[in-house]
């Protein structure tokens, strides 16, 4: 991260530095002579918990905008969806068939990333969760192309490192959910989501809710696999139910292919956040 300065006053790097090489004393051993933004033990205060929360929107942040990045493209999907040459280890039948998905993630990321390269990898950069499956399947796209990609971590207590594929120095890990969907969803030109679960179905019903209400403006919104989103998601009911309306439908897109994705994409009309709810006009 860079540090242009703007101050006459020494900095905080040499402050926390020149703490760190004073005489071991009762005085300087004690957590309470430890300078409060070195202190991490003070920092996970629950009290300090507004203060985290603003890190971690901050330094993604910063370093995004540091590297230039105005413009991302947003995959979401299934961390357990397999590639195709070890679907014969997953777990049921239907994630060996949707191992399928992975290959059109991977090529997907690929088109979207040479594209990405033509604006010096300032727009369209792929962004995942930073994990397996489909996640590893858009970063590795993007490495195919030969560009970056972003991977959004979450510590969890039973996920692993990112995969291999995610940029290095465009790898973030959280800790708050919220923060992670807002780094998610705040430069996104478009949101690509593949079959997954809970995490998945999250993702895609906040995103949709927020567009839905005119709280972010309206970007090419694609479900991949038209076959399944149907299968697992009643959308008709929904709107025969009342609860939703029927214009809501027409927010997202079925594809099922990379390409039929990036044509989609391509011919995307514009249009600006709703400033009415359909169905709920008084």
């Amino acid at each position: 991260m860079n540090d242009d300065r703007h101050s006459r006053f020494r900095d905080a790097h040499s402050d926390r530095d020149q703490a760190g090489h004073v005489p071991s004393t009762p005085q300087t051993d004690a957590p309470a002579y430890r300078l409060a933004f070195a202190d991490e033990d003070f920092l996970c205060r629950e009290e300090l918990r507004p203060v985290r929360l603003q890190l971690e929107l901050l330094k993604p942040q910063l370093l995004l905008d540091e590297r230039g990045i105005e413009s991302t493209i947003v995959l979401f999907g299934g961390a357990r969806i397999p590639d195709p040459e070890h679907k014969d280890k997953a777990r049921t039948q239907t994630l060996a068939d949707l191992s399928d998905f992975y290959d059109e993630a991977r090529e997907f990321s690929r088109l979207m990333t040479l594209k990405s390269k033509e604006s010096g990898g300032r727009e369209n950069v792929i962004v995942t969760g930073g994990g397996p499956g489909v996640m590893e399947a858009g970063n590795r796209g993007a490495v195919d192309a030969g560009g970056a990609s972003i991977g959004l971590s979450i510590v969890l207590p039973h996920e692993q490192a990112p995969n291999e594929y995610v940029t290095p120095d465009l790898s973030f890990n959280f800790h708050y959910f919220a923060i992670r969907k807002m780094h998610f969803l705040m430069r996104a030109r478009a949101i690509c989501v593949f079959p997954g679960g809970f995490g998945t179905m999250d993702e895609l019903f906040e995103s949709l809710t927020l567009i839905q209400t005119g709280r972010m403006e309206r970007v090419p919104f694609l479900l991949f696999g038209k076959e399944f989103w149907h299968k697992v998601i009643n959308w008709d009911a929904l709107a025969d139910a009342g609860t939703i309306s029927d214009q809501d439908l027409d927010l997202f897109r079925f594809v099922d292919s990379a390409q039929e994705a990036m044509e989609l994409i391509e011919n995307w009309e514009p249009a600006p956040p709703r400033d009415s709810l359909p169905g709920r006009e008084k």
